[in-house]
């Protein structure tokens, strides 16, 4: 069962550092780059994960193809995908031991929700980070 209480959220939220934003978009206007800048805004670290504009920068930093091609260690993918194509990048962040997996409104796949969860990791279906972080109040240090 996905975690969506707030509370979960709060924990989430408050404990992560580096985020794959898996789903970049280099247009201004997609709801993926606003998410990405908002959550730099707030100090996390976020790393664009597009195979489309791979090697090329988004906001300050190297876009990668894949999670797998990601150097460092994240604490969340935040999946900006059509839930069809959500699965390859589940199976992804469970192999790489991803703590979180986050999937943006609109984005939901019960059966990729509990194949993580049944590998241990924490999920959130059908929410936002830019929509969660000022409803609960979260400040962050830079």
């Amino acid at each position: 069962m996905p975690s969506n209480s707030p509370e979960q959220i709060r924990s989430i939220l408050e404990n992560i550092h580096t985020i794959a934003l898996v789903g970049a978009s280099e247009k201004t206007t997609r709801p993926s780059h606003e998410v990405m800048e908002f959550l730099q805004e707030q100090g996390y670290r976020v790393i664009p994960v597009n195979p489309r504009l791979a090697g090329q920068t988004l906001l300050g930093e190297t876009v990668f193809p894949d999670l797998k091609s990601v150097p460092q260690r994240v604490d969340m993918a935040d999946l900006f995908l059509a839930p069809e194509r959500t699965d390859a990048v589940i199976d992804q962040a469970i192999e790489l031991k991803i703590p979180v997996v986050w999937m943006q409104l609109g984005v939901i796949n019960p059966s990729g929700a509990a194949r993580a969860e049944d590998a241990g990791l924490t999920v959130v279906m059908d929410r936002c980070p830019k929509q969660d972080i000022p409803r609960l109040g979260i400040t962050r240090k830079h």
